[in-house]
């Protein structure tokens, strides 16, 4: 209170004076100008928030494209593996039923060669026993037909036909 005691009402009032004038003369001069510069950045602060935005757009855009893709390209490779997987399961069969028919061509083979081999064999045996039949009646022209002739030379025959086995 005691500093409104010391000022002039003349002074004061120059003060308001010189406050208005300067007021005024800024609103002329200056203020346009300010206006002008405070619009300006107004004008580029909301041009750059335009960009901001129109950039999040395209980003979580591009993130939605990006993240289809995936999903689409997670798709394809599970069918793809799916298709694996089934043309595996076609291929494993189709060896496995070509190692049965091979198997069985096989057992076949070796059952026809133990057929041929017994025929073989029975044939060879056969060829003995004519021989043997045909050496004992041999013998037994030539010996002088008794009892205890034709009990040795029957005996003969039957160790000859165990041998031949």
């Amino acid at each position: 209170m005691e500093l409104l005691k010391m000022l002039s009402a003349s002074e004061i009032l120059a003060q308001v004076l010189s406050f208005f004038l300067l007021l005024f003369l800024l609103r002329i001069f200056a203020w346009k100008k300010i206006l002008g510069l405070l619009d300006q950045r107004k004008e580029k602060i909301s041009s750059q928030l335009g960009e901001i935005e129109n950039t999040k757009l395209q980003i979580a855009k591009l993130k939605a494209d990006y993240e289809s893709k995936i999903f689409n390209i997670t798709a394809l490779a599970q069918v793809k593996i799916n298709e694996a997987v089934e043309q595996a399961k076609i291929t494993s069969a189709q060896m496995r039923k070509k190692a049965h028919e091979e198997a069985q061509d096989i057992i076949t083979d070796a059952r026809q060669q133990v057929k041929y081999e017994v025929t073989k064999v029975q044939e060879q045996l056969k060829e003995r026993i004519v021989d043997i039949a045909l050496g004992a009646a041999r013998s037994v022209i030539q010996e002088k037909l008794t009892e205890d002739g034709d009990r040795k030379i029957v005996e003969d025959f039957i160790r000859q036909v165990e041998k031949a086995e």
